[in-house]
């Protein structure tokens, strides 16, 4: 066999050609699976997820992958390398969606990883390692307030508690719909991770950075840690909206409306002073039968996700958002907060070797994509914290994202494809 020098490793007409077909085609044929409604909605470890699951399993064997599944569910598909002792690489992303997504979040990665494997079969490349397409099962933590469930199962980092997790829209466990879907929460428990090893993700940016520099993809050096409370409740007492004076009345609305002020201000303190964060109230609730025109609302709901590159910071934002309830529950007498159970993922530093393995096939495209940090959380973090190399590829994507107008040219993530296409058969045979 022969090593392929940098100087020889430009993607060939046919492999170009064959990247952005297999795009198109998995891209196409994942989103005919969604309930109704606006946009894509595939809830974790429902059919449809299975369903697409079985889609790219379809795929794989076309091209003569091995495939195989853990205990979780989790679908991977190996190509053998000319060296198959060495840390394998493992490309992928998830095939779930939040509830009325959009096209691209999870899938783009999978048919990115996907069309790369077709690109080497056609060219009849054999890798220097092995390359195993990755699925995971749900990345969405909509779903379960548990992160990261598919990829974290694979490398034995849930915990038994975790599989009693309730699924927001049908109330049963994590473990119930496991096994509706024919795994079981004991086995998964059970199964040993296989070795840390090297993990890419394509996945589109969800901000608007690439976007407003009109940059076709960029490499993820880092991803953000999140500290959420998905269930928090005010508490104040309900009265007539007209007999009620302002004083002493507990107003749960006006309350929440206090801390939503409050905790703005603390965001703006702590990026003052140069650190990393993000507040966002995803949800204010105070639309039950109970609230009506002419009441004073007497509880209200709301959920609460912060995001830093840095857990100190996550730290220092609860407690200003601990000191701000307590503030404001001293100064209005009947007011009462429950934060409830709080979730969180921790902040991860991706590979500087692995950023540097993307970078050599930008650079033989004659690309230069920026380095930089993930706003939101991908199964790539998971990976990184259990002590492998990894590292995200992020797509240019407008229109927002988690929203059925997410949009993605096909064209930016085939560019990012052909990149890491070349960084893998610089170092091939044929």
């Amino acid at each position: 066999m022969k090593t392929l020098s940098p100087c020889a490793a430009r993607t060939s007409v046919q492999a170009a050609r064959i990247i952005r077909e297999t795009i198109a085609r998995v891209i196409s044929r994942v989103n005919t699976l969604s309930e109704d409604g606006p946009g894509w909605t595939r809830p974790s470890y429902s059919d449809l997820e299975s369903e697409a699951h079985a889609i790219i399993e379809a795929e794989a064997r076309e091209l003569g992958l091995e495939i195989s599944r853990d205990a979780a569910g989790n679908l991977f598909a190996r190509m053998a390398g000319y060296d198959r002792t060495a840390p394998a690489l493992y490309m992928g992303s998830h095939l779930d969606t939040v509830g009325q997504g959009g096209a691209y979040d999870g899938q783009a990665g999978v048919a990115g990883a996907l069309a790369i494997l077709a690109a080497i079969r056609a060219e009849g490349i054999a890798p220097a390692t092995d390359i195993v397409l990755t699925v995971t099962r749900a990345e969405e933590s909509v779903w379960f307030p548990v992160s990261y469930i598919g990829s974290r199962s694979a490398l034995g980092l849930l915990t038994a508690e975790e599989f009693q997790a309730k699924r927001a829209d049908t109330g049963l466990t994590l473990a119930e719909h496991m096994a509706q879907q024919g795994y079981q929460s004991e086995e998964v428990l059970a199964q040993t991770p296989p070795s840390p090893a090297r993990f890419l993700e394509f996945h589109i940016e969800q901000g608007p950075v690439l976007y407003e520099a009109a940059e076709p993809y960029g490499i993820v050096t880092a991803i953000r840690g999140g500290l959420r409370y998905r269930a928090a409740q005010v508490h104040g007492t309900w009265a007539h909206s007209g007999a009620a004076p302002r004083e002493g009345r507990a107003d749960a609305v006006v309350a929440l409306a206090e801390l939503i002020v409050a905790l703005n201000k603390v965001w703006d303190r702590i990026l003052f002073t140069g650190a990393d964060l993000t507040v966002t109230f995803g949800k204010v609730d105070a639309a039950s039968p109970q609230h009506a025109m002419a009441k004073v609302a007497g509880e209200a709901g709301f959920c609460l996700d912060m995001r830093s590159d840095d857990e100190a910071v996550l730290e220092q934002a609860d407690r200003e958002l601990k000191t701000e309830i307590a503030r404001i529950e001293a100064a209005h007498q009947g007011i009462r907060f429950e934060l409830g159970g709080q979730s969180r993922s921790k902040p991860a530093k991706l590979s500087p070797a692995m950023t540097d393995f993307a970078d050599r096939g930008a650079a033989l495209r004659g690309d230069k994509p920026r380095r930089m940090l993930s706003g939101g959380g991908h199964d790539a973090a998971a990976f990184a914290t259990a002590g492998w190399q990894s590292v995200m590829v992020f797509i240019r994507n407008w229109n927002g994202s988690h929203c059925p107008d997410e949009a993605m040219d096909e064209a930016d993530l085939a560019a990012a494809a052909e990149a890491v296409f070349l960084s893998i058969t610089a170092g091939a045979a044929s």
